[in-house]
């Protein structure tokens, strides 16, 4: 598996598809890994050099004991970019990806040629809700808020008839996950409030939200639409990993975007 020491940690990432064509990144929730995407590979392999990795605290990237920031996690990316020589990329970031999606369109909008932010939102709160997942983690580990992060990640009935292989995965990701690095990308998550900020991105930009989405409702993706000058917004019949939920239509919603 390769990695890259950057910016002060160790970032698990892979590359698939051809060598010679565009780049698109793709950066995961908090909880999950880089296998979250597998669902959107086989499609965006076909016509693209797919970049995924490991955030900070995430999958096999290192656990570092800093102050988590969502600029030092997009600072981290910025850092692979550079390591692998990658000067501008398209970037696709789901809920904690999409928030250094847009920082990234903020901050360094020319590294970014098309955006997509999906799942996501400029602030999350009260601050309270997150103080008390912290607390449950650290009291109990990754099994004593696996529930019901489960339930707001999918739908009742796609738990209950959706393809089993996926939610095991998902599930067996969400418990291996660092409870050191979780609470410190919660830390980061409830500190965030980019809403000031977001109307300064000028690209082109592709906002996904999901209908049943409790974590990220559409009034969040709405916020982002009207802020964004110029961004698509697309529903899916999801909750908050639409692209594992709705995958086909987020899959051909991501290709039409990217290759517009």
């Amino acid at each position: 598996m390769p990695y890259a020491d950057v910016n002060h940690t160790r970032l698990h990432y892979r590359f698939d598809g051809p060598e010679d064509a565009p780049v698109i990144v793709l950066s995961n929730s908090l909880g999950t890994d880089l296998d979250m995407w597998q669902p959107q590979l086989p499609a965006l392999a076909e016509r693209f050099r797919v970049l995924r990795y490991d955030s900070r605290g995430h999958g096999g990237s290192q656990t570092t004991p800093d102050r988590y920031t969502i600029e030092l996690l997009a600072t981290d990316l910025m850092a692979l970019l550079d390591h692998l020589d990658l000067r501008r990329v398209h970037c696709c970031g789901l809920s904690m990806g999409g928030m250094v999606g847009q920082w990234l369109g903020v901050h360094a909008p020319e590294r970014i040629a098309r955006l997509a932010l999906c799942n996501t939102a400029a602030y999350i709160g009260p601050a309270e809700l997150w103080d008390r997942r912290i607390e449950a983690v650290r009291g109990g580990g990754m099994a004593a808020i696996a529930d019901g992060v489960l339930a707001r990640w999918f739908t009742a009935g796609f738990r209950q008839q959706g393809v089993p292989a996926a939610l095991s995965q998902v599930t067996a990701t969400l418990l291996e996950t660092s409870a050191e690095g979780y609470i410190a990308c919660c830390a980061a998550i409830r500190d965030m409030d980019q809403r000031p900020a977001v109307s300064a991105i000028r690209l082109p930009t592709l906002i996904i939200a999901g209908s049943h989405d409790q974590a990220t409702p559409p009034d969040d993706g709405h916020f982002l639409a009207t802020q964004i000058q110029g961004a698509r917004y697309l529903e899916l019949n999801a909750a908050h990993l639409s692209n594992i939920e709705d995958a086909e239509r987020f899959t051909s919603a991501m290709l039409e975007f990217f290759t517009d």
